[in-house]
């Protein structure tokens, strides 16, 4: 039994490792969130600053147009002859300059809005990029991590087979068909109870555990029976160890 319980101590580990394989790459997903987070956060800067530039050479065009229709205005001036049409010319040249001022002063606001947004753009892609910095090392240190537990779980694997063989056969096939369905497969007895699914088993069984006559299987669960005063303190120290 002290073998058997020495190999359940060793799956448990190679189990958990196994557990650890698994769980320890999700690890990596907050920060594949936290990236595009970041991407989108950069993006948006990045477009911010090209909207504004965007405006900026619309008014800029629009401006050149006015002022192409201003000069047009200016030369009907010398060919008008009436009166009325000379103030209509004056007033639609009025009309326009007071347009391009008014769009010239939105050029100005938007130059100035332009390399803030262009400054704040350069501070957070300099911020972003020591965040993704701080990632990658975080993702580097996990990978890390994983190739140490797959190593480690590696190693406990190549090690079970001499253990494995000092169990005896029919106990140890037993044990390999309950610990596909249950785990830990090899439980104590406390008192009449079954410590794995802490249900009573027949005091015949109690018994025959007890007086270290036969090994048993919980008829509940189908776990396999022990009892700590029947396996000495290597066995407790293994159980122990196991917890």
């Amino acid at each position: 039994m002290i073998e058997l319980l020495r190999l359940q101590k060793l799956d448990m580990q190679i189990a958990t490792l196994k557990a650890a394989e698994i769980e320890l790459p999700n690890q990596k997903n907050k920060y594949a969130i936290r990236r595009e987070r970041l991407a989108a956060e950069v993006k948006n800067s990045e477009e911010r600053c090209k909207r504004l530039l965007v405006e900026q050479r619309e008014i800029a065009s629009d401006i050149e147009m006015r002022q192409a229709q201003m000069a047009k205005y200016n030369e009907q001036l010398f060919a008008v002859k009436k009166n009325e049409e000379y103030k209509a010319l004056l007033y639609e040249i009025d009309l326009i300059k007071k347009q391009i001022a008014v769009k010239e002063e939105r050029a100005i606001a938007l130059m100035i809005e332009h390399d803030d947004a262009k400054a704040a753009f350069e501070a957070d892609k300099e911020r972003i990029q020591g965040e993704l910095d701080a990632i990658d090392a975080e993702c580097a240190k996990i990978d890390k991590e994983l190739e140490a537990l797959i190593a480690e779980r590696k190693a406990l694997i190549k090690s079970r087979p001499p253990i494995a063989e000092k169990v005896d056969k029919g106990l140890l096939a037993r044990y390999e068909r309950v610990r596909k369905v249950r785990t830990p497969a090899v439980v104590p007895l406390n008192e009449e109870v079954c410590g794995g699914c802490f249900m009573t088993v027949r005091p015949q069984i109690v018994n025959e555990i007890m007086a270290n006559e036969k090994i048993h299987a919980c008829q509940h669960c189908g776990r396999l029976l022990y009892y700590l005063g029947n396996i000495g303190d290597a066995g407790a120290s293994i159980v122990a160890e196991s917890a």
